[in-house]
């Protein structure tokens, strides 16, 4: 609901007897996340009766509700921050952006002043009109991510309605995500799924893992992936890969290649060396990447709003495309 939005009353049907106020206010209000209404009831912005009711009160019948307000929310603990932003989509509910490596999507809750600058969430308030609210306080606008030290296509919520329909687009698994990743050695079979979940890892938490235990069964994940090229020169050999995931799990695509005995070219807390080494005197000095050889390449969805077909596509960026040329390609 905007906060221009006027007063409403409702009254209850008798049929609906027996369901819950939270419940029954979001199929009456289809802009209004089931959060929203339960923040409004918090915020005593709901009458029932003329009463203020709880959000699991079950209603009789014949209630007139009274929507006396909108919620407030927070104010923001992400700021504004004039840096550069590489918008390939904009419309008045949301955008696509070419993130590059080394900007983090948005701040970490445990971050102080200085660890909420510089990210995306600080380039997106400074050059777009309106966020959603929906993510919080550090995440406004954000409906899925990209680490840090990997490039390209991430969508954008510029309205809460929008963000929530997102949502239920990956939630659903209907939206189509397309990676490029260059991996360590040269893969046995020419294309795969891994079916593997994933937790925190116990022992180094910066990191995720595959190998489970009893207590912490982790969380489905689902990668395919494709060799499109085998690379051989001076500093060993690599696999191209295109790469679709099916889920959206933290270093999905980086801990599943790795389970794999093929590591992402240039992730070091996956097993990558952080520097290549020539062999056999061909080679002059040794070749490095500062980040991780994955790029978003491609993204597939339907407008939240007029469910039109979107997909949108960014070609490697200028860093991996000289690294190709340095190992060989």
């Amino acid at each position: 609901m905007s906060n221009s939005a006027p007063i409403q009353t409702l009254t209850v049907p008798l049929e609906d007897k027996g369901r819950r106020l939270d419940q029954w206010l979001v199929a009456q209000l289809p802009e209004v996340s089931r959060v929203r209404v339960q923040q409004l009831i918090e915020q005593k912005k709901i009458l029932v009766n003329g009463n203020t009711p709880k959000p699991s009160m079950k209603l009789r019948g014949g209630e007139a509700i009274v929507i006396t307000g909108t919620v407030e929310l927070p104010p923001l603990k992400a700021f504004a921050e004039d840096i550069p932003l590489d918008v390939i989509y904009e419309d008045e509910s949301i955008a696509v952006i070419n993130k590059p490596a080394g900007m983090s999507v948005h701040a970490g809750s445990g971050k102080g002043e200085a660890g909420n600058r510089g990210t995306m969430v600080n380039a997106l308030l400074h050059r777009l009109n309106g966020l959603s609210q929906v993510g919080g306080e550090l995440r406004p606008g954000i409906v899925h991510r990209l680490d840090k030290e990997t490039s390209g296509l991430v969508i954008v919520a510029k309205s809460d309605l929008a963000h929530r329909k997102l949502a239920e687009q990956f939630a659903r698994r209907e939206v189509k995500k397309t990676y490029i990743a260059l991996v360590q050695g040269w893969i046995k079979t020419s294309k795969g799924t891994i079916n593997a979940a994933i937790s925190r890892d116990p022992i180094r938490r910066a990191r995720m893992t595959t190998r489970l235990s009893q207590s912490k069964p982790g969380r489905n994940a689902v990668t395919h992936w494709q060799v499109t090229k085998q690379i051989e020169g001076a500093y060993g050999k690599f696999s191209l890969l295109e790469v679709g995931i099916e889920t959206g799990r933290t270093h999905q695509i980086r801990v599943h290649l790795s389970s794999l005995g093929h590591p992402i070219v240039g992730d070091t807390l996956y097993g990558a060396p952080g520097q290549l080494l020539s062999y056999g005197g061909t080679g002059s000095k040794p070749a490095s990447l500062e980040r991780n050889f994955l790029h978003a390449s491609a993204i597939q969805f339907q407008h939240p709003i007029s469910n039109r077909p979107l997909a949108f596509q960014q070609p490697l960026p200028d860093e991996l495309r000289e690294f190709l040329r340095q190992i060989g390609d």
